[in-house]
């Protein structure tokens, strides 16, 4: 789910490249940070640390130290766990011939619930207790994160990764325009000139693909609309929702483990319903040990992405975040291209460029 709900939510919902290539779709951060959070509880001491400053030369020195490696750290962190995801969820569809998308969410899904349960129990992070009242609010929701989620893992086998990117930047401009009719917020003349941008490189990336797949492009469509839908939809829900929890709010975590944890029933009557327990039973590819540690790896990054992109936006800031997330799409579409040998045209190469670009220029505009 690539991730930018996180900086969406800090900048109070801001339409903001919601990235789905992060396929967990794990990585939402909440405006409201009254609650105590992983990234609070993370970096507590380095807060308390400034009343000790004074009386400590050497404790000064570290804690400037650890100050300006921080947000190159946390950088680096997000940005790798990001890429790997990606290519990861790549591999295990494309290059092992994955045909179970819904199995494939089901065990990711499964995985960030467990572990976020267990860093509940540990006290590491602060989960909200659940309630029926609160899953019923939810529930709309996570359908709508469901289908976003099946869509972008089925997109992501039929697309390149390159491509994907590309057209993801169509969500900006569906959630843009949502935004106008439903909360009359309007944008900037350079939003909507990068907007305009992120059409004609979707288009020209499009009839310029040499690999093009109809039914990919079909899920990569409905992936876009879905991303949207569950963006505008989050926004209505989520006052709703913080009424039933016992803080008055909602933090991260508890939305990485509603969001995760409802969609296992979900999915598992998709998997009876579409049959894929049949395939599943069958197909050779699980009994390969690495295929396990490759589709294990992809489930627990698709976590780390959510707490690594905490750590950041703790370390920098939003606009940061963002021109960061809007650079990282070049290094992750670029190996895409080369790892999985994708033919490639002259024309498609630099309408790839050309929609990247526009991108970075969409998240500049946001910033002014």
């Amino acid at each position: 789910m690539s991730s930018d709900f996180k900086l969406d939510a800090v900048k109070g919902h801001d339409s903001e490249d919601p990235e789905v290539g992060s396929l967990n779709g794990v990585h939402t951060i909440l405006p409201e940070r009254r609650a105590t959070t992983l990234s609070d509880r993370l970096f507590r001491g380095s807060r308390a640390g400034h009343g000790e400053i004074v009386s400590i030369p050497n404790e000064k020195r570290g804690h400037g130290s650890a100050k300006k490696s921080g947000p190159l750290l946390s950088g680096t962190a997000y940005c790798i766990s990001s890429c790997s995801m990606i290519l990861l969820n790549k591999v295990v569809l494309s290059s092992y011939n994955f045909n179970a998308g819904v199995s494939l969410m089901f065990y990711q899904n499964l995985i960030s619930s467990v572990i976020v349960v267990l860093l509940g129990f540990s006290g590491v992070v602060t989960v909200e207790k659940l309630n029926w009242k609160l899953v019923r609010v939810w529930i709309p929701v996570n359908i709508i994160f469901i289908g976003m989620l099946v869509s972008g893992m089925y997109s992501l086998k039929y697309v390149n990764i390159a491509m994907v990117t590309i057209l993801k930047n169509v969500t900006n401009i569906l959630t843009a325009i949502g935004e106008l009719y439903l909360f009359r917020k309007h944008q900037s003349q350079k939003v909507w000139t990068a907007m305009f941008f992120m059409i004609i490189s979707a288009i020209s990336s499009g009839i310029t693909d040499i690999s093009f797949d109809t039914l990919g492009y079909a899920w990569q469509i409905s992936n876009c609309i879905l991303t949207a839908s569950y963006s505008l939809t989050l926004r209505r829900v989520m006052d709703e929702a913080k009424k039933y929890t016992r803080s008055g709010s909602l933090n991260e975590v508890s939305m990485v483990l509603l969001n995760n944890l409802l969609s296992l029933p979900f999915a598992a009557f998709l998997i009876i319903m579409f049959d894929e327990w049949e395939y599943i039973i069958s197909v050779d590819v699980i009994k390969l040990p690495m295929f396990w540690v490759i589709a294990t790896a992809s489930g627990l990054l698709g976590l780390a992405i959510s707490f690594t992109s905490m750590w950041f936006l703790h370390q920098t800031g939003p606009t940061t975040y963002s021109l960061v997330g809007s650079l990282n799409k070049i290094p992750i579409s670029l190996a895409g291209l080369v790892l999985f040998k994708v033919p490639l045209s002259l024309p498609n190469l630099f309408s790839i460029l050309f929609g990247l670009f526009a991108g970075i220029f969409f998240a500049k505009a946001k910033m002014s």
